[in-house]
């Protein structure tokens, strides 16, 4: 019995891949600042665009560029970046005035 097509295998590696990407987007927005909800404490805007320029994409493991630093609201910033390498759009949340340790 032969193996798998060429085409059919190719499919197969396709939907892996996509249901692997589907996958690490779902894990970004579940980690801290994935979400308005959760974001990420800091006590200082001064700090924020240094930790979102040390972030990695989930997706590429690429760093970020920065387009747009955006509050909110009351302590609430929203930080649209970009990869560097595969283009995907990413927005990261913080939120002003926690203790939490940096």
């Amino acid at each position: 019995m032969k193996g798998k097509r060429a085409r059919t295998a190719r499919r197969v590696d396709e939907r892996a891949a996509q249901k692997l990407i589907a996958d690490r987007e779902r894990l970004a927005r579940l980690s801290p600042g994935g979400t308005p909800e959760h974001p990420i404490g800091v006590v200082s805007s001064a700090v924020i665009d240094g930790r979102a320029t040390t972030m990695r994409c989930p997706l590429c493991d690429g760093h970020y560029r920065l387009r747009d630093h955006v509050s909110e609201g009351a302590g609430l910033r929203r930080l649209d970046l970009t990869c560097h390498d595969c283009g995907t759009p990413r927005s990261i949340w913080f939120r002003l005035g926690t203790t939490e340790p940096n």
